[in-house]
């Protein structure tokens, strides 16, 4: 077999490769041709896997012979799902997350963080400051971060700390006087904005519909120079975590138009999939009509449109058919959570979407929010349920074995969120209870239901680490140690086609991308060390050598 498919990547490609890889573990995740001895590519193309003999056959003058020395080579990591939009700016702001992955460990922490960053940045005055990861269930004591916390540090700058599922921050009197959010700032349907005890003062937390506003009003790069800089920047963070396609999440026309912008400026060094948000999808669409989607330009592709349905379970604004234990963000008593959007636009808006014929990816972590969803899929669909439309439904944390099954009849793909077992398996127990947080993101029933299932880091709200994710999914551990559904562990090989090949499947890309199969891009990572090899819990010790895109190095660790 190997033979044959030398002879044909000779015959289409002059018969000399510009690179031979050899001298390590080559995983292809083909099941066809799981392990190979080596690999040709020319011009960014893959036209060789096989036995080390017939593969230096494609050898000549030119070619780089790279010896992997003992590590393993792999498709380039796909990124099912986060905020790529955010990476532009995120590179130069202060990263708060809990440890171990940050600082921010209580509220003094977060505090000190932000003025030493302030100070050391020499930023001036009534500059506006921004922080991420803040994770208010990782506080100690319950003691939460809020206005007159931020007032008191840096009463001359306005501060937003991003709260971790970037569904909302806490703000200062400064930035929530620049926001226009005041006392008499009424509460938007689906949002939260807490007060103050006893007043009805904005005390810094605004979450969901309430912070679209804010979140739209951020500053961007405007200039050329700094767009190619901010692009460049973001970009390194995704190489560096060996991802070769980016996925930005909830893009806004005017991200559409900036990502459009860098891309013919020729800023891209990975691929970029941009699924448009509900919000701004008719003024998107009105200049980038439906037969745009779905090609990349410039390495950049429009994927389809996002709707968000829910928010998140650690912020407690998650939709579920039960209550919380804990109550609500403000201590509401009998809280279940509110949608995003009520359930007859969440009907309209898949019906608009798939009449259109563009893909669709959903927001929907708590149960209650999936049957939103699986609704308006029949309300949409009931001549087509089974329709490969490659509809996906982000997060699915919390997702029944019944609505499971119906993903499945419904040709529905899962994109599941395994770091929330490490990140936030503790608060889930406690706001959910342990039965509900043992079986979130139920990857092997998934997979057993033949589901091509993926994972994703959903960056920022979790750090940008594949090695990381893919371990988290093989064992299921908390950050306390406790390990959460161990019936719902998946093998490294699952894990992996869950960063790869699935995703490729989740964009209509798996004919391109997804395995080390000749006639694919040779979008590649080398790492330190096999992850079918080493023991389970040793996986998020792998280190990301070199990410390869199109036969190109982007990125090499130590350089």
């Amino acid at each position: 077999m190997c033979g044959v498919i030398t002879q044909v990547a000779a015959a289409n490609h002059g018969g000399v490769a510009d690179a031979i890889y050899y001298g390590g573990d080559i995983v292809t995740i083909d099941d066809k041709q799981p392990t190979v001895e080596a690999l040709a590519i020319k011009e960014g193309v893959i036209v060789a896997v096989g036995a080390r003999s017939e593969i230096e056959q494609l050898k000549g003058t030119q070619t780089q012979m790279v010896d992997l020395h003992g590590h393993t080579l792999l498709p380039g990591f796909m990124d099912a799902h986060s905020h790529y939009i955010n990476a532009l700016t995120v590179a130069n702001q202060l990263k708060l997350y809990a440890p171990p992955a940050g600082p921010g460990k209580d509220v003094a922490s977060i505090l000190a963080e932000l003025k030493q960053f302030v100070a050391t940045q020499q930023i001036p005055k009534g500059t506006l400051i921004q922080a991420y990861g803040y994770d208010d269930n990782a506080m100690s004591n319950g003691r939460l971060l809020n206005r007159d916390d931020l007032d008191a540090a840096l009463p001359d700058h306005p501060v937003i700390v991003h709260h971790v599922s970037m569904h909302g921050g806490v703000l200062n009197s400064l930035a929530l006087a620049k926001f226009k959010i005041t006392a008499q700032t009424v509460t938007p349907e689906g949002g939260i904005i807490v007060r103050k005890s006893g007043t009805n003062e904005p005390y810094g937390l605004i979450m969901e519909t309430a912070f679209l506003p804010i979140f739209g009003g951020l500053p961007k790069p405007q200039t050329d120079q700094e767009i190619v800089a901010a692009t460049q920047a973001g970009q390194q963070l995704y190489a560096k975590a060996g991802i070769t396609t980016a996925h930005e999440g909830a893009s806004h026309a005017v991200d559409i138009a900036l990502m459009q912008k860098a891309a013919r400026l020729g800023a891209n060094i990975i691929d970029v999939v941009a699924f448009t948000f509900m919000t701004d999808m008719e003024q998107v669409l009105a200049e980038n009509p439906p037969a745009s989607f779905g090609k990349y330009v410039d390495r950049l592709k429009l994927g389809g449109i996002k709707v968000t349905i829910d928010g998140s379970p650690q912020g407690k604004t998650a939709l579920f058919s039960t209550p919380y234990l804990t109550g609500g963000p403000s201590g509401e008593p009998d809280w279940r959570g509110e949608p995003t959007i009520p359930a007859a636009l969440v009907n309209k808006v898949v019906k608009h979407v798939y009449d259109l014929g563009l893909p669709l990816n959903l927001h929907a972590n708590g149960d209650a929010a999936i049957d939103m969803f699986l609704a308006a899929h029949e309300f949409a669909a009931p001549t087509s349920l089974d329709k490969d439309r490659r509809t996906t439904v982000i997060h699915s944390q919390f997702v029944r074995p019944d609505q499971l099954d119906k993903y499945a009849k419904y040709n529905i793909i899962p994109s599941m969120y395994t770091l929330h077992t490490y990140y936030f398996a503790e608060a889930h127990k406690a706001n959910r209870g342990l039965q509900q947080a043992q079986y979130i993101n139920p990857m092997r029933d998934a997979i057993d239901r033949g589901l091509p299932v993926t994972n994703h880091t959903d960056f920022v709200v979790a750090p940008l680490d594949q090695l990381f994710m893919l371990w988290s999914a093989v064992n299921r551990q908390s950050r306390g140690g406790e390990v959460f559904g161990a019936d719902q562990r998946i093998s490294p090989l699952e894990g992996l086609k869950a960063m790869t090949i699935n995703v490729a499947h989740q964009y209509r890309e798996e004919d391109r991308k997804g395995t080390l199969t000749v006639g694919k891009l040779a979008d590649m990572v080398i790492l330190d060390n096999n992850p079918l090899k080493v023991a389970p819990m040793a996986i998020k010790e792998i280190q990301v050598l070199e990410t390869i895109k199109e036969g190109t190095t982007i990125y090499r660790y130590g350089q």
